[in-house]
This record gives structure tokens, C-alpha cells and sequence, in this order.
């Protein structure tokens, strides 16, 4: 007999008036442990469901997203909308939303406003660069905001500065959206009182930018683009094996790369050679080094390359495709259910915990209002008994 699992979330009311990525995440972490979240949408829906079709007709962030959720349609402008959902939210714990900023507080939704009607709320606002501020109004994409918080300018390949690959910057700002509710929660089990989350994604962004931004104020040098290279370390980088592979090598301390001379180059030598014989020296003669990796790679197969590599110690990695991490013998799935019934396999979540199974069912991708009918029929019973 399978014994059912922990909900450490179970009887929490999250309300997420959501759309596009950063809101959504952070709502779906609360509903993958068990809380109950009403996820408030346009009669037209949240625009992520036309990202694009590729899970089964389904979009792909929009599965990964809003898994577990109820789906209520709401016009928070129409009177009779605005008074349900203050119903809903009376009797919820925490609300997330990420409007345009001032866009909830005009409708009547605001922090201080919510927090008068019901103290032990907990009301996380996520914006693209904060609420107030010259950048107060600009359209924050991703994209955007990875260019705006220079993480542009640190990615991509020595004179082409390139945006990472996804949505870092929506996915980080949902990450913190997480921890800074679940310190609010923590909070309240203390006080008894709710309290204001506010997060931006520029935010997010400027914190991860924190040591290249050191490096421009305090040493007068930001990194520049390095492609698979590293700034202050080498050998850093990936090199092309004899079978057209990639790998990827990381030596960081002296050790290390005495390792790599003598148990793989079989060069000894190497270690002492006044050229490479100290890490600065290696960066110095960076152009000098990776030609004789390379040219060692280059006569090898990955195979023979891996196992001269694990022997000695030496961390290294294969610069896989996508189609290659999709068949990965690391990479977990769990499956998912789609709105039309469709099940797909997303990855599995990151964090594991010993009360949960191994792998966890996501739940349930919501159709667009299919929740509506009946949110609107329990919340009116509600008001009659009240």
C-alpha cells in the first residue's frame, strides 16, 4: 500500500492574477505541494497559451507553468467580477500578480487596500523594473532585461554578446517570487499577520550581475564575452574531439593541472613550462594553451578522451545538443496531464524531498475558464451563508 504523500501546502488558497511566465511559476511551485491556486485569466486568456503548440498542441511554457491549477475567467473592470474575486481573495493567503504596475491598485486590488479586508494576507507583486523609477512603465520581456542589466553584454562569444537561451530572467524572478512568500508565510505563522512581497525582474537580473559589476566598479574591468572560455581561468573551454564531439574542460587550481599534463597530455613538462606554470600565466598565454589542447583533442576520440579524463581527475563535461540533453541518463521526468487529457513528460521538479515520490504526477494543465462555472457557484453559496 502506497502511502499518500506530504501536501505541506494543503489548505493554503493561492489566487494568481498571472499571465506570461514569472507569476505562473511561482503559483505552480505552491500547487505542486498542495495548495489550492485559481489561476485568474482574460476572457482571451493568458497570452502564454499562444506561445507556441509544441507539447501536443499544447505550449511549452504554458505546461510547464500552470500545471495543478483551476482556471477562473474573470473582468476584473466589470463590477460583479471585482466583487468575486474580493470574495475569493477575503478567504485566500496569498495573492500573486504581475500586471503592468498600478494596474491592480486602479482596479481596486491594491497591497494596502487587500491587507485592510483580510490581515493575513500575503500579497506578492511582481514587476519588470520595480514600481516606481524612471523605468517604472517600460515593457519588460525578458529579453529586454537581459539586455538592460547587462547580462548581454557577459554571454555569447567575443565580440558577439548573446542572449542566454531562455527566460532566464522570468524563470528568476518566479524562483524569488517563491522564497520571498514562503518567508512571508514562515512570518505569519509567527505574527499572525500577512505582509507585502515586491520583486522586479530587473532585480533579479541586477543580483546575478553582482560580481561582474564589482569587477567593473572596483577593478575598472567588466568580463567580456568568452564564448565556452572563461575570463581568469584556463584551460577553460570546449575542444573538438577526433569523432566531431565536444568536450568540455575546467582545470581551476595547480593540482588540477598538473593532473591534466602529466595523466592525460603525458607532458609533464607542461606543468613547469614558465608560460603555463601559474594560473595567470595560463590566461596570459591562453591562445598558446588551447592550441596544444586542442591539438591533443583533435587526435582523440571522445570515448578515449573521457576515460584519460575521469582517470586523472579532471572535470569535464560534452557540449550536448538539446536533442542530445533529451536523451540524457541524468535528466528525471514526470509526467503531466494536458487539457485535452494528452499525457506528456516534463522534467521532473529540481528539488526533491524524502515525503514526496520519486516521481511525482504534475497534475493537470487547466482548458482556458474550465473552472469558472463552478468557482462562481461555490462563492456565491459562500456569500449566502456569510
Amino acid at each position: 500500500m502506497t502511502a499518500t504523500p506530504l501536501q505541506p501546502y494543503a489548505g493554503l488558497l493561492v489566487v494568481s492574477l498571472e499571465q506570461a511566465v514569472a507569476a505562473p511559476l511561482a503559483s505552480c511551485h505552491f500547487a505542486r505541494g498542495g495548495a489550492r491556486v485559481i489561476k485568474i485569466e482574460r476572457e482571451t486568456g493568458d497570452f502564454a497559451r499562444q506561445y507556441d503548440s509544441a507539447v501536443k498542441g499544447t505550449a511549452s511554457y504554458f505546461a510547464w507553468a500552470n500545471h495543478g491549477k483551476e482556471s477562473l475567467c474573470l473582468d476584473i473592470k466589470d463590477t460583479r467580477d471585482a466583487a468575486l474575486l474580493h470574495d475569493i481573495l477575503d478567504r485566500a493567503d496569498v495573492f500573486i500578480q504581475n500586471l503592468a504596475p498600478g494596474a491592480v491598485a486602479r482596479a481596486g486590488f491594491g497591497s494596502e487596500a487587500l491587507r485592510r479586508r483580510n490581515p493575513r494576507l500575503i500579497i506578492c507583486d511582481i514587476s519588470g523594473y520595480g514600481e516606481d523609477g524612471a523605468y517604472r512603465d517600460m515593457k519588460a520581456y525578458d529579453f529586454l532585461v537581459q539586455c538592460e542589466s547587462g547580462l548581454v553584454a557577459v554571454n555569447g562569444a567575443p565580440g558577439h554578446p548573446g542572449r542566454i537561451g531562455v527566460s532566464v530572467c522570468d524563470i528568476g524572478a518566479g524562483m524569488n517570487a517563491v522564497i520571498g512568500i514562503q518567508k512571508a508565510l514562515y512570518a505569519r505563522s509567527i505574527t499572525g499577520e500577512g505582509s507585502a512581497v515586491k520583486l522586479s525582474l530587473f532585480d533579479t537580473a541586477a543580483d546575478w550581475m553582482t560580481v561582474p559589476l564589482m569587477h567593473a566598479v572596483y577593478a575598472g574591468k567588466a568580463p567580456q564575452p568568452a564564448g565556452l572560455h572563461h575570463p581568469s581561468i584556463a584551460p577553460y573551454g570546449g575542444f573538438r574531439t577526433a569523432d566531431g564531439e565536444v568536450l568540455a574542460i575546467s582545470v581551476q587550481n595547480e593540482r588540477e593541472w598538473a593532473s591534466l599534463c602529466e595523466g592525460v597530455f603525458g607532458r609533464p613538462e607542461l606543468a613547469r613550462d614558465p608560460r603555463f606554470c601559474d594560473a595567470a600565466r595560463r590566461v596570459a598565454n591562453r591562445a598558446a594553451l588551447d592550441a596544444i589542447v586542442a591539438g591533443f583533442f583533435a587526435a582523440r576520440s571522445r570515448a578515449e578522451l573521457e576515460s584519460l579524463l575521469r582517470e586523472a581527475a579532471i572535470a569535464y563535461g560534452a557540449v550536448n545538443s538539446v536533442e542530445r540533453f533529451a536523451q540524457h541518463p541524468q535528466l528525471r521526468r514526470a509526467p503531466v496531464t494536458l487539457e485535452d487529457g494528452a499525457e506528456a513528460h516534463l522534467v521532473a521538479p529540481p528539488v526533491r524531498h524524502s515525503f514526496e515520490p520519486e516521481t511525482p504526477h504534475l497534475g493537470r494543465v487547466p482548458g482556458l475558464g474550465e473552472h469558472s462555472a463552478a468557482i462562481r457557484a461555490e462563492f456565491a453559496r459562500i456569500g449566502e451563508t456569510a
